[in-house]
């Protein structure tokens, strides 16, 4: 990786091992670009364009792949989040990290249908284990893909003491689709009473918006000046090297 080019080698122990080896000082940072991360006179704002690679970023901006990790050093989220995804590729992703099935109800369920139970539908006659539940929401997660009607119905359950308990779901999702919080109309996310539902003056936020929202967000990142670009990153390798 071009990064890590001038980072200059030491002698490192691994783990438990006898001998030292001679690998990368990995641990090196300089805050070389740091220090222009809000300056108006070193910086632009890029977004980036859909499907682009961080390399092709970099030829788009300064000619060369080269410079593809001062996007990294520069926009935090970045950083910490990752490149953004192309958006026929986001919905996969969501799919295959949030996987499971969701129903949803406004009955009260503190006390019952835990963690663990087997969940049934009284009209899809579908089964499932509950893996998490969301007081706070009125949702019950339900491990891999089940078929319950969507428009909801009549679940069971037996608990840990054998007793039969009953549940009213109102609607059911695949998780990914499911409610991640509401808004209200500044944008303000808002507690809401499960039993009585969010009402007509709230929005829903489903994970899938959430995800997409956030990937739409990582496009827009601060850049270097092509005019700038040169002159710091000789800075920084000379910072890294010393």
């Amino acid at each position: 990786m071009q990064y890590f080019n001038d980072f200059p080698n030491i002698f490192y122990k691994f783990g438990d091992e006898v001998n030292s080896v001679v690998y990368q000082n990995l641990s090196l940072y300089s805050d070389v670009v740091d220090q222009v991360k809000d300056g108006i006179t070193f910086l632009n704002v890029h977004t980036i364009q859909e499907g682009f690679r961080p390399d092709q970023v970099s030829i788009q901006l300064y000619g060369t792949p080269f410079y593809y990790w001062t996007f990294y050093v520069l926009n935090d989220d970045l950083r910490e989040q990752g490149w953004p995804l192309p958006n026929h590729e986001l919905i996969p992703y969501i799919k295959k990290i949030l996987p499971n099935t969701v129903v949803n109800t406004r009955d009260e369920f503190a006390t019952k249908f835990k963690v663990g139970q087997t969940i049934s539908g009284g009209t899809s006659s579908s089964t499932g284990k509950i893996i998490r539940r969301d007081l706070n929401l009125g949702k019950l997660t339900i491990e891999g893909d089940v078929a319950f009607s969507a428009g909801g119905e009549l679940f069971t359950s037996v608990n840990s003491d054998g007793v039969s308990e009953t549940l009213t779901g109102i609607s059911t999702v695949k998780e990914y689709q499911s409610t991640s919080h509401y808004v209200d109309g500044s944008g303000a996310i808002v507690d809401i009473d499960p039993q009585a539902g969010p009402g007509a003056l709230l929005t829903e936020k489903t994970y899938e918006n959430v995800y997409f929202n956030v990937n739409e967000s990582l496009r827009q990142i601060k850049v270097i000046k092509p005019s700038q670009i040169n002159s710091l990153v000789t800075s920084f390798k000379k910072s890294i090297r010393s």
